[in-house]
């Protein structure tokens, strides 16, 4: 078995894994039903071998019924042969046999010429009647439902025509096919569909996860938290750094500090404003995913 079965998806899936998985699901699902169709052609050879082999005992059964009947046949010709002579006896059981042969024979032979053709030709024929006014309309040409009819005739010779060509493209197609070796056993299927079946488990759990509103919530909250711990961990370095730098020049100059420190706190505003807010709005959509997996 090739790696493209075993194993399924990693954690934390994204909605984004969606495609992913779905092209997943369209590739096994055919092989899935490939496989199951070939395994279902195994059995019914099985059960056709098993059948054969219970016809074959039936069979037997019936050449014994068989000796059977001629056995109990002799028995009634040597009991006649008690009261007349033994080939007269013979005789006339064989006479016997031969006028309930010859009724039966007839009477299934009537019944048979009676049933025939076994297919029901008025209503085939109304049927196609209708079809070909359905399709043609009243260019439709009853002609061709008459079997001795020439155009009868012209559109059997096309189909004729027509399912040979198909029969060459089939077989054309077939010859050009590569070739697989031979047909996996029974066993084989068996082994393949299992492990494919587990595979699509696998994979039908994460389309799940991956369609579930609340591990998306999750995840998303997740991934905002961490965005926002990453900018008030880069907003607090930069500050501590507006300070630090801001101390050493008022040190050096040593000419108003206090001016200096409004100057360093006007400037600290102005350029973090944005990202004060986008925190505010990060804040915001961790508080409305959190009331969404609640509820």
């Amino acid at each position: 078995m090739s790696g493209r079965h075993s194993g399924g998806t990693g954690g934390g899936l994204r909605i984004s894994a969606l495609p992913k998985t779905l092209k997943m699901i369209f590739k096994l699902a055919p092989r899935q039903l490939t496989d199951e169709i070939a395994l279902a052609k195994a059995e019914i050879k099985r059960k056709g071998i098993q059948l054969g082999i219970a016809g074959a005992f039936f069979a037997v059964a019936l050449v014994f019924v068989g000796l059977l009947v001629i056995g109990l046949v002799v028995a009634a010709i040597m009991g006649l042969a008690t009261i007349m002579p033994a080939w007269l006896a013979a005789l006339l059981v064989c006479a016997v046999c031969l006028v309930i042969a010859a009724i039966g024979a007839l009477i299934g032979l009537n019944k048979f010429k009676a049933a025939m053709p076994l297919v029901p030709e008025d209503t085939l024929r109304g049927l196609k009647h209708d079809l070909g006014i359905a399709k043609e309309g009243s260019a439709f040409d009853a002609a061709v439902l008459d079997p001795n009819s020439e155009q009868y005739k012209a559109a059997k010779a096309a189909k004729e025509a027509a399912a040979a060509k198909a029969k060459a493209e089939r077989e054309a197609k077939i010859a050009a096919q590569p070739d697989l070796g031979p047909a996996p056993t029974e066993a084989e299927l068996r082994r393949r569909l299992e492990e494919r079946r587990t595979h699509l488990t696998g994979v039908r759990d994460d389309l799940g996860r991956e369609l579930d509103v609340k591990t998306q919530a999750a995840l998303l909250l997740a991934g905002t938290q961490a965005l926002l711990q990453h900018g008030k961990e880069r907003l607090d370095a930069k500050i501590a750094g507006f300070r630090s730098s801001a101390r050493s020049s008022a040190q050096a100059s040593g000419n108003q500090p206090t001016s200096a420190d409004a100057g360093l706190a006007g400037q600290i505003k102005q350029r973090w404003r944005p990202l004060a807010v986008l925190a505010a709005s990060a804040a915001a959509l961790a508080v409305l995913v959190r009331k969404l997996i609640k509820g």
